[in-house]
């Protein structure tokens, strides 16, 4: 049986300790500004996917039963986002005061990548073409 989910991820939620911080860490790290947000959460948009950061706080709302992992449990997910030219993004990453996780780098099964973590500890990929030699 095939099943079609045509409309892709329309939307990934992450937990955040300090909605104002992790605000002002998006708008500055990946130049945009939320499409929406009130109180609990802001939401960003990347192509036709949308991040949206949820106050600690809120979370119990959103999932109850289940709970919410301790940041200390370590990294579980990685967020890519496709850029025109890493090398250059990751210019203006660092001089935005990003510390890169490793990259940019050649990956074996083709594109040049870099990684760093957001406040929560998220980590985010930047991945695009390598460079023609």
């Amino acid at each position: 049986m095939t099943t079609s989910w045509a409309g892709g991820i329309a939307a990934t939620t992450i937990f955040v300790r300090d909605l104002t911080a992790a605000k002002e860490f998006y708008r500055t790290v990946f130049e945009c500004s939320p499409i929406f947000e009130d109180e609990a959460s802001a939401a960003f948009r990347f192509g036709s996917s949308i991040v949206n950061l949820l106050h600690e706080p809120a979370v119990p709302e959103l999932i109850e039963p289940a709970v919410a992992a301790d940041r200390s449990a370590g990294a579980r997910v990685v967020l890519t986002v496709e850029v025109a030219d890493v090398d250059a993004r990751v210019e203006r990453l660092t001089a935005a005061g990003v510390q890169l996780l490793n990259g940019p780098v050649n990956r074996p099964w083709g594109p040049r990548t870099a990684s760093f973590a957001d406040l929560d500890g998220y980590i985010w990929e930047i991945g695009g073409n390598p460079p023609a030699n």
